[in-house]
């Protein structure tokens, strides 16, 4: 197999994608039914040819058929395939590997709260800056405090958490407006219900087990189950460019290659720049920027090259743009700003091709050697050797029941997290608080019993000396009966007596 990624024909030679300039990443665009899919489907054949994985986004459910062999070939193709001198021509399968988010079309894709970090999260919820920078001093108390923020119940148990006890933990945790942490969980409600109970939590996606090969040599191609996802446009941005984040903080530096180490496909590209602020698109230009240090190409699929910014769009080298309709001044303007942003070529007509184009049939402009960028070719777009169209369900399941990475991220796993911790947390305060209750009302008890038997004991005393002399009294009278009874006593009794008588 070569070396070079095979595009097509233009003006009767072949024309060629060298894989050391992949990494300088690339644009795909034309209106819808033009021909990108398949172009993208021949590309991503041939850097699995080559040894390259690819991870691309299956909006339509027609990249399945990457992985499957095609039936009788369509006349058109045949013809192309006879016009392009590709004979002997081999119809083969590719190794691939399904994912969906939901799970239900491919393994599970999953991603933790702390992995995708605070600003891309308010990107996705749709954060004000004051919301975001509560957020993100709720990742650093979950940091600080080693507390593991998994899933969206991690992160709303640590909301909650800091809102009502914010004032004791202190700093900057003791001044939260009640109202924006309110607000955060509203947004983060909406998440819950668009799919995002499903997309967080563990086993986390690990990007290795993307970049790998089969037997064979050949690259391992990705294809993300998006036909659903696609219905909420933010998960899916922002999570394809979690992706791109994590590449990028992972990956060592490699600087440039013979070929890329992975190539990524962002279809619906315009999806990641609407009502994008300033910032995050700065963000997004740097990673696009830097990434190829990594080794990562990335091509961007989109209807018009309009929809990229600029900024961003400077730093595409590689170009296939498909046909364009222009029916509307506005539309006529999109094509003359396609046309403008290839290197022109003399005899050719840019700005008119556009819109003459038919099916399979592209502008082209690739990087030459030094990475400069060849004039643009009126090319005719080779056919994949794969299946152009869906696999079948059961041709489908067949392979996810096969994958090597099926158990690893079947299950989802629900470990001891922030939610736990801190609900574990909240309860032992508030049994230490009830307990301290009732030993305060314990000692209250004690204190009144205290203080009533100290009343008795005064009173008692009280009495006890009243009765102390009366018992002299009593004393006296019986000591003097006793000594009446006695001789003593009778004598003294006489004496009395005769006493009383003289007078």
């Amino acid at each position: 197999m070569s070396s070079q990624i095979f595009i097509g024909q233009a003006n009767g030679e072949n024309l060629y994608l060298n894989p050391k300039y992949a990494n300088r990443h690339g644009l795909i665009a034309g209106a819808t039914g033009t021909g990108k899919t398949v172009t993208l489907q021949g590309l991503a054949e041939s850097f699995s040819d080559i040894g390259v994985p690819v991870f691309l986004a299956d909006v339509k459910g027609d990249l399945s058929g990457l992985g499957g062999i095609g039936d009788k070939l369509h006349p058109k193709v045949e013809e192309r395939i006879k016009t392009l001198g590709m004979e002997p021509y081999e119809k083969r399968g590719y190794p691939v590997e399904f994912w969906d988010m939901f799970g239900a079309s491919g393994k599970p894709v999953r991603t933790t709260i702390a992995e995708m970090g605070p600003q891309l999260l308010s990107r996705l919820i749709d954060l004000n800056d004051t919301q975001e920078g509560i957020l993100t001093l709720c990742f650093e108390y979950t940091e600080d405090e080693k507390l593991p923020l998994l899933d969206l119940k991690d992160l709303n148990s640590t909301l909650e958490y800091l809102r009502d006890e914010g004032k004791q933990i202190g700093g900057p945790y003791a001044r939260l407006s009640k109202a924006s942490i309110a607000a955060i969980q509203r947004r983060l409600l909406t998440l819950e219900r668009d799919g995002g109970d499903v997309f967080f939590g563990e086993t986390a996606l690990d990007y290795k087990d993307l970049i790998q090969c089969s037997e064979d040599g050949r690259g391992q191609i990705n294809i993300l189950a998006a036909n659903k996802l696609i219905q909420s446009p933010r998960i899916y941005s922002t999570f394809l460019l979690w992706l791109l984040a994590e590449l990028f903080d992972e990956l060592p530096e490699v600087g440039d290659q013979d070929k890329p180490k992975f190539v990524f496909f962002f279809d619906e590209a315009h999806l990641l720049f609407n009502d994008t602020p300033k910032v995050f698109i700065e963000k997004v230009e740097q990673v696009v920027r830097l990434i190829r240090s990594k080794g990562v190409g990335i091509f961007f699929i989109s209807q018009s090259p309009g929809d990229i910014p600029d900024r961003i769009l400077s730093q595409l080298g590689s170009r296939v743009q498909h046909a364009l309709r222009a029916y509307t001044p506005k539309e006529r303007k999109v094509v003359r700003a396609a046309s403008q942003s290839f290197r022109s070529n003399p005899d050719l007509d840019t700005e008119t091709m556009i819109t003459e184009m038919g099916v399979g049939e592209a502008l082209v402009s690739v990087l030459q050697d030094k990475g400069i960028p060849s004039v643009v070719e009126h090319t005719l777009i080779r056919p994949p050797y794969s299946r152009i169209g869906p696999l079948t369900e059961p041709e489908r399941d067949v392979i996810i029941q096969q994958s090597p990475y099926k158990e690893s991220y079947g299950e989802s796993i629900d470990r001891e997290s922030a939610h736990e911790i801190l609900t574990t947390r909240l309860a032992d305060k508030e049994r230490q608080e009830q307990e301290e209750l009732e030993q305060e009302k314990e000692q209250k008890k004690e204190q009144a019993e205290s203080k009533a038997k100290y009343k008795r004991a005064s009173l008692k005393k009280k009495t006890g000396r009243r009765s102390n002399r009366q018992g002299i009294f009593e004393s006296f009278f019986k000591s003097l009966v006793r000594q009446l009874g006695s001789g003593l006593g009778r004598k003294l009794l006489r004496t009395i007596v005769n006493v009383l008588l003289r007078k």
